[in-house]
């Protein structure tokens, strides 16, 4: 019988008041990252022209940046059951500097890179970038868990996590304009357009790493370091491993397809600048539905509560219709058109309010009821085509939304002393996201782009297992303390 891990120090306080402070400035870390790998959604095309690539070898973006992740999880991983949590000894600030660091060194390759046009370094620039991000999601991730008590820890990082999504959003706007408009205008090669955006996150990032260096964050569930892999004693971490392999590969794979997708002339015929716009109501979707996430795991008073999960769609669709109404060739507003779009957010919106009532604030229970959606969005648009196809794939971001801080706040409940070691394991899954797009590039060039979406499909049913039974395996030979 496997006894329940327990930590030395204040891990499960249930005395949240003093860490909001904390916890505020982590999700800044969170808005960075998520903005800048949504911006991988926009180079795998830009690339894919510039070095006239067949979907293979433009997928390898995302195969270096996640695969980074991998690289620099397991590393972490065999440092802390060799030599004991460097978490643990670093503290959780500092395991933040670092990876900021290492991020800035990645983006300011771009600029050589763009300057050689060598999309070989390229990636070895975004995999970098990913060594840096590995290191940013081992740390940030169990740390918002830890900051009140275990019981909300899947609250707090849907919240966290709608400020990633905050990011995402915002991204394939920002990226798709420099990227494919702006930058694009001075006639240099294409791969040039994004030497600019990079340098610039460079300069953040170091910005960010010199904040965080400074300020003072509480040293809280560290102190005990342990050797050895006591984390994979426990069957839910295991399958948990595998769910995050399998969710993280399934959203990559859609968010890397969009663009091609809507493209394709059987489905909605886009140009890319108007599909990248689409991108980012997938990504807005995840906003809205971890906001509704963060809300709906919550200890809020239940009238508050439902008040909020009507709120928050509400606004995100107003918002939605702002931004599609924005007319950047005359600079106005057309409402009328803005409205033709975003009406058929509606329904998916509706249905995203309904399932979180299905879920009863239960995030093995919302994980399975989101997941099988999913599965059903994917299948749809796997055989059918034109407007239908399109939301359905648009619409799959509310649904996935809950997915990552519900599976790691899962994964994670109740490890104690071992919660960064989970956190490595779980971030080492991440490798999901190199493997699975380039699988479904692969069988688009061989099969089309529909019928490779039975890549992402598998995932999603595997999301919905560990939703429904997975996170429960095992636990009954846990003894609690």
């Amino acid at each position: 019988m496997a006894s329940l891990p327990t930590s030395s120090t204040q891990s499960g306080s249930t005395d949240n008041q003093s860490y909001r402070g904390s916890f505020a400035i982590m999700t800044v870390l969170f808005f960075m990252w998520g903005f800048m790998t949504v911006f991988n959604d926009i180079l795998i095309p830009r690339f894919k022209e510039a070095f006239t690539l067949d979907y293979f070898h433009a997928m390898l973006v995302q195969f270096a940046f996640f695969g980074a992740y991998f690289i620099g999880s397991l590393t972490y991983f065999l440092i802390s059951a060799t030599s004991g949590d460097p978490i643990a000894k670093l503290g959780y600030k500092n395991g933040v500097v670092i990876g900021l660091v290492i991020a800035a060194i990645g983006s300011a390759l771009f600029w050589p890179a763009a300057g050689l046009l060598s999309y070989p370094l390229f990636l070895a620039g975004l995999f970098i970038v990913g060594l840096g991000f590995a290191m940013l999601q081992i740390a940030a991730n169990p740390y918002v868990t830890i900051l009140g008590p275990e019981r909300t820890a899947s609250s707090r990082l849907n919240l966290a996590q709608a400020f990633n999504s905050v990011g995402t959003t915002i991204g394939p706007l920002i990226g798709g304009y420099l990227i494919f408009q702006y930058f694009a205008k001075t006639g240099a090669h294409g791969a040039e357009s994004v030497k600019v955006p990079y340098l610039t996150f460079c300069i953040v990032f170091l910005i960010l790493s010199v904040i965080f260096f400074c300020i003072h964050l509480p040293h809280v569930g560290e102190g005990k370091i342990e050797r050895g892999i006591g984390a994979l004693k426990y069957p839910h971490v295991q399958l948990g491993v595998l769910a995050i392999f399998m969710y993280v590969g399934g959203e990559v794979a859609i968010g890397s397809t969009i663009i091609s997708f809507l493209g394709q002339p059987s489905v909605a015929g886009l140009a890319t600048v108007e599909a990248s716009k689409y991108v980012s109501l997938f990504w807005g979707g995840m906003l809205i539905g971890r906001f509704m996430g963060a809300v709906e795991l919550s200890e809020m008073k239940q009238v508050n509560k439902q008040l909020m999960l009507v709120a928050i769609p509400i606004l995100g669709l107003v918002l939605f219709w702002l931004l599609r109404s924005w007319d950047g060739d005359t600079h106005q507003f057309n409402f009328a058109d803005g409205w033709n779009i975003v009406k058929n957010y509606v329904p998916l919106l509706a249905l995203c309010w309904l399932l979180f009532q299905f879920g009863k604030a239960l995030a093995g229970r919302t994980l399975l009821i989101f997941g099988t959606t999913i599965v059903v969005l994917l299948a749809i648009s796997m055989f059918e085509g034109g407007k239908v196809a399109m939301w359905c794939i648009v619409g799959i971001g509310l649904f996935t939304s809950i997915g990552w801080p519900n599976i790691f706040s899962l994964a994670l409940d109740g490890m104690g002393i071992y919660k960064s070691q989970v956190s490595s394991l779980l971030v080492m899954a991440i490798l999901g996201g190199a493997l699975l797009p380039p699988l479904q590039g692969w069988i688009a060039d061989k099969h089309g782009l529909q019928i490779s979406y039975i890549v992402p499909l598998i995932a999603y049913a595997y999301v919905a297992f560990y939703g429904a039974f997975g996170h429960k395996v095992g636990r009954t030979q846990i003894e609690t303390p």
